[in-house]
């Protein structure tokens, strides 16, 4: 009979090789732990400000999870099976839910989303069977009791995880009312901050723009029907995020692109937007100026800049229709960096108070591109493998594309970018894990001292994210 037992090996992840895996197990030890920093992330804050108790194992480990739901969604399941585009699971579908993906467990071999689950079940919630239907009802009861129990509520597992500091990914217009909660409450300790997300506002030929601009008004106080009041209004809303506690703004459009436009033009493209007047390519153009002018903001007000562009998002647009965006359908495109963002780092890749991280989900950009301009420009840092990228050969190659060109301190951290809140210490342990083999096979090969080893699984795990992000 086959191993029906849910282990994790202390090695996961390190190198075959015995000797280099001696020495990559130790350069592990030494990091494995240290705090967790998540510059960037989906968790709500209103999790932590409330408290709040997981109601149960689906609309924790499934429902936000477009990694976990998209495999699924490929085999066939239903999303709306998994709770996607719900309000609520009643205590039926939640179980139903599980034991769909506990059927389906073999969908997930070899893929990050294995590794992911696989620590999330075993060492958060002490799961020891290995998932499959004849297993699901007993592996959902066990956690569906861990839940139950105070020591899994939000802020105890944000403990126990060991976060440093988790951000949130947020609208303009958001009154962050949840981290001024945070802020206040002298119960808590932690820290979360909120991040300046302003994609929809940028783009004029977005379905919303036009009611986006007004509500900007709205809560700016300041009119926006003229090109002037709307910069105005944008920076008023990233001095309210700064005020509260805000280290970066967010930004992934269909390209790179930052070409500047003329004050005129500027202005006369927002007025034929407005008027919904403005064609395609210039209601492109706009928004690739627009992009400019948040790294022109970024100079001004300290926030550092983070790209990740050339995504198709809504891939299916019944998916979009029936469920909304950010359930797993988003596609990757090819993306182009050293034309597109030379307009920009023109103006502002040399000033002193600008900081530009720039991902992508095209790793045929990492040595080509992505790595020869973080080499030069000092603003400039090469972001972690992203989104598709974030699995072990994808960020064991991004380690071998970036490190001959730029080094490691010019890398930005890891980066978990989440809406799947216990999944988070498993993808930093994965992340370090990774960066442990690479970093060993350079000990082994006498290109690094051992010394120097420590040295550099420090600053990947604590001293790159801090100083990419001004923390």
């Amino acid at each position: 009979m086959p191993d029906s037992t849910l282990t994790l090996h202390p090695h996961r992840l390190l190198p075959a090789d015995p000797g280099i895996r001696a020495v990559a197990a130790e350069l592990y030890d030494s990091v494995g732990n240290l705090p967790i920093i998540s510059p960037h992330g989906h968790v709500p804050a209103q999790w932590l400000a409330d408290d709040v108790s997981f109601a149960d194992p689906t609309s924790l480990l499934i429902t936000p999870d477009h990694y976990v739901n998209r495999l699924l969604h490929s085999h066939g399941v239903s999303l709306s099976d998994l709770g996607v585009g719900r309000p609520a699971l009643d205590a039926e579908q939640s179980r139903k839910a599980f034991r769909i993906l506990c059927s389906h467990w073999s969908a997930y071999r070899g893929t990050p989303v294995r590794f992911w689950l696989d620590a999330q079940l075993a060492g958060i919630f002490g799961v020891t069977l290995r998932p499959s239907a004849e297993t699901a009802d007993a592996i959902y009861d066990q956690i569906a009791d861990c839940l139950a129990r105070p020591e899994f509520g939000a802020r105890a597992l944000y403990d126990r995880f060991g976060i440093e500091l988790l951000a949130t990914t947020d609208d303009p217009c958001d009154d962050l009312a949840h981290h001024r909660a945070l802020r206040d409450d002298p119960t808590w300790s932690g820290r979360v901050v909120p991040t300046f997300r302003p994609d929809r506002y940028l783009e004029p030929n977005g379905p919303t723009w036009i009611d986006d601009v007004d509500r900007l008004a709205e809560v700016s106080g300041i009119e926006t029907g003229e090109y002037d009041g709307f910069i105005a209004a944008l920076a008023d809303r990233r001095r309210y995020f700064v005020e509260h506690g805000a280290v970066s703004t967010d930004h992934s459009h269909a390209d790179a692109r930052t070409d500047v436009l003329s004050a005129g033009d500027a202005a006369r493209l927002f007025t034929l937007a407005r008027k919904q007047e403005a064609t395609d390519e210039e209601a492109t153009a706009l928004r690739r100026h627009l992009v400019s002018e948040m790294a022109r903001m970024s100079c001004e007000d300290g926030l550092v800049m983070t790209v990740h562009p050339a995504v198709r998002r809504s891939h299916h647009t019944p998916t979009f229709e029936s469920y909304g965006a950010d359930v797993g359908c988003d596609i990757p495109i090819r993306a182009e960096f050293t034309d597109a963002l030379r307009p920009m780092l023109q103006r502002y890749g040399t000033h002193p108070n600008f900081q530009l991280v720039i991902f992508t989900l095209d790793e045929t950009t990492f040595s080509r591109e992505i790595a020869p301009l973080a080499g030069f420009y000092p603003s400039v840092y090469a972001g972690a493998p992203w989104w598709f990228l974030d699995a072990p050969d994808a960020i064991r190659r991004y380690r071998a594309a970036v490190t001959e060109t730029v080094g490691f301190a010019k890398t930005s951290g890891f980066i978990d970018d989440t809406r799947a809140f216990c999944s988070i210490p498993a993808r930093h342990d994965m992340s370090r894990r990774l960066d442990a083999g690479y970093v060993a096979t350079l000990v082994a090969e006498h290109r690094l001292d051992l010394d120097e080893a420590f040295d550099v699984m420090h600053d990947l795990v604590v001293t790159n994210p801090r100083k990419t992000f001004k923390l």
